[in-house]
């Protein structure tokens, strides 16, 4: 698996167009409720220091499956807000995107020298199974201040400080996925049908 930065138009404009797909963005927020991002605007975002944004692959193709980033990025108090997003969901619930999550919090402790990454999720998304599996603590709760379909949810909130990372082995990680997935699949064939 590779992260790639979002300098290439095609990946800018296949962002974009994951970005704009509403299952994808009903659970974002992009400061002051803006949900929708166009090509233009990631390609800006993608070029300031405040954010670092990255497309990431399958682990045998450099073909971008999904998009992880940081915003807010901070130096100076060595902070910054963690996203991400699964855009081809063929690839769904198979840990890409918890892999690269990690890739990009290893970056992001280390290379970048941050302390303290901090990220939020509507309640009921699936994706904080993959915020717990990074480590990040549940630090608290702001009520009825997401909204959906005209329907108000809370944000569930969470933070990880860089002595708490622990960065996932690739290799590992997919082999025990794969281990699951199989073992499943022999689990419902043994099933009576």
């Amino acid at each position: 698996m590779k992260l790639l930065s979002l300098n290439r138009p095609e990946h800018i404009e296949l962002a974009a167009s994951w970005l704009g797909q509403k299952e994808n963005y009903q659970w974002l927020d992009f400061g002051s409720g803006r949900q929708l991002i166009t090509p233009a605007l990631l390609k800006v975002m993608a070029q300031r220091e405040t954010h670092v944004i990255r497309v990431y692959t399958s682990e045998d193709e450099d073909i971008p499956i999904g998009i992880v980033g940081l915003n807010d990025v901070e130096l100076g108090f060595k902070t910054a807000t963690f996203w991400g997003l699964s855009g081809d969901k063929s690839f769904r619930n198979r840990g890409y995107s918890t892999i690269a999550s990690s890739k990009l919090l290893t970056f992001a402790f280390r290379e970048l020298g941050l302390h303290a990454i901090n990220t939020w999720a509507v309640e009921h998304n699936p994706s904080i199974r993959t915020i717990e599996r990074l480590g990040f603590r549940f630090v608290g709760r702001q009520r009825q201040c997401h909204q959906i379909d005209g329907r108000l949810y809370d944000r569930l909130i969470f933070d990880l400080l860089a002595s708490e990372h622990m960065a996932l082995d690739e290799e590992r990680w997919f082999r025990r996925e794969r281990g699951n997935r199989e073992a499943a699949c022999e689990e419902r064939e043994a099933q009576p049908g």
